[in-house]
């Protein structure tokens, strides 16, 4: 008989292990990212800085996630979770070193973010099919709810202690403590055991990213999928860069109150991956779509918050609806993907979903001060809830898809329209 809990995917102890070691490794990474881009801002006051350094680092995310991919399809995901881990840990530490030693200058920054995003470009779409192997088919749903979860539990506290810091002591300890928080990452995929993965046998098609393009390309409910995310994660889901310029620049207030903010849009977000987990239900592309645009417009309601507190109560709702689009949106992919192809599929998604923020960032920044910064925020609601509707209105007759697919039949469908 099936398990209905939302909590049944801890039933896997593989699970259990690495859910408790990324849930100190999301804390650690929150912590960073409010300390980075609040060093940016102490170093160069400027807003296009920070857009710039949030592009690069998720540049790798447009080079390399396919690639990963491919290797997530062909190689052991433990293996290579390690070595992204550890790359991970590393580059922060020596962002941490150079800060307290007071060497750090900004093209230090530019330079180590690239590194950490480059490391999380491998990192993602490895760590996302490897869930698959950790709980099965049937828990896949759940498991990424849960570690949505876990990832906003993270950014509830991560924020917070990040900004008490560096009240406190400055910038320096936010970055040590993410470079500690690997280490408990890596102890956890070293007590994995193989034995208990979920280990799909049949065969498999070779580990070309060509054949996962063909895949997604005769896929139209997955395309649909794609570019909502694409306008929602390039133009939407910069509230690190909001957050820090309506906190400093349009309510003049400091470190704790900025921490404070990503604290705050984490209940929101937080709440939503919590109801997902115990509905667990398939959403479709037409719930996704239509999620996506209004979170467009409650980031536009959001940027016309007059004062802080407002700005403060309005963000767990624009949270709430933007972390459910994208739960949904992750599982329909995982969920409706052959298990040959799903790491390919997903070094897609995933390039897809961070690939624009390398050009949105720093055009999100120059924006911000050419335009103004609530313009700018309201600018880029607009887009990207039009992006859906747009969408749906192209494609409302293909956003249809079976339960599961698999990759040659689609690969074949796809020779013979050619």
């Amino acid at each position: 008989m099936k398990e209905t809990g939302s909590l049944r995917s801890f039933r896997h102890r593989n699970f259990r292990l690495l859910f408790a070691s990324n849930l100190i490794s999301n804390i650690g990474s929150w912590a960073q990212r409010i300390a980075q881009d609040w060093l940016v801002l102490e170093l160069t006051h400027s807003g296009r800085d920070l857009g710039l350094v949030t592009g690069l680092q998720f540049l790798p995310s447009l080079i390399f996630s396919m690639y990963a991919g491919s290797l997530a399809d062909r190689m052991s995901k433990r293996k290579l979770l390690l070595i992204t881990n550890a790359g991970g840990g590393l580059t922060s530490l020596i962002l941490g070193l150079l800060v307290i030693t007071h060497h750090v200058q900004i093209w230090h920054v530019f330079v180590l973010a690239f590194f950490l995003g480059l490391f999380g470009a491998l990192d993602a779409p490895v760590r996302q099919a490897f869930t698959s192997e950790m709980v099965g088919k049937s828990d896949l749903a759940n498991a990424v709810s849960l570690n949505s979860a876990n990832f906003n539990a993270g950014r509830l506290i991560g924020p917070g202690i990040s900004g008490l810091l560096i009240a406190a002591f400055h910038t320096g300890p936010s970055f040590l403590l993410n470079a500690a928080s690997y280490i408990f990452v890596i102890g956890s995929l070293l007590a994995i055991r193989e034995s208990d993965l979920f280990l799909e046998s049949g065969p498999k098609s070779s580990a070309k990213a060509i054949e996962a393009i063909r895949y997604v390309r005769a896929r139209p409910d997955i395309i649909a999928v794609m570019i909502t995310v694409f306008f929602a994660g390039t133009f939407g889901l910069n509230f690190q860069i909001y957050n820090a310029l309506m906190a400093t620049q349009i309510f003049h207030k400091g470190p704790a109150s900025y921490g404070l903010l990503g604290t705050i849009i984490a209940i929101g977000s937080l709440s939503a991956a919590i109801l997902a987990a115990r509905l667990d239900t398939r959403r479709g592309v037409r719930f996704i779509l239509r999620f996506a645009s209004i979170f467009g417009g409650t980031l536009v309601l959001a940027s016309l918050a007059p004062s802080y507190l407002l700005y403060a109560a309005a963000l767990p709702i624009v949270g709430m609806i933007a972390l459910t689009t994208m739960i949904s949106a992750n599982s329909y992919i995982q969920g409706h993907t052959d298990p040959a192809i799903r790491g390919r599929v997903m070094g897609i998604y995933l390039m897809v979903f961070m690939g624009g923020t390398p050009f949105g960032s720093p055009l999100i920044g120059w924006l911000c001060t050419q335009i103004g910064v609530r313009q700018s925020i309201a600018l880029c609601g607009l887009l990207t809830s039009i992006a859906p509707i747009t969408v749906f209105l192209l494609m409302r007759d293909r956003l249809i898809a079976p339960a599961s697919i698999k990759v040659d039949d689609v690969l074949e469908t796809f020779y013979e329209n050619k």
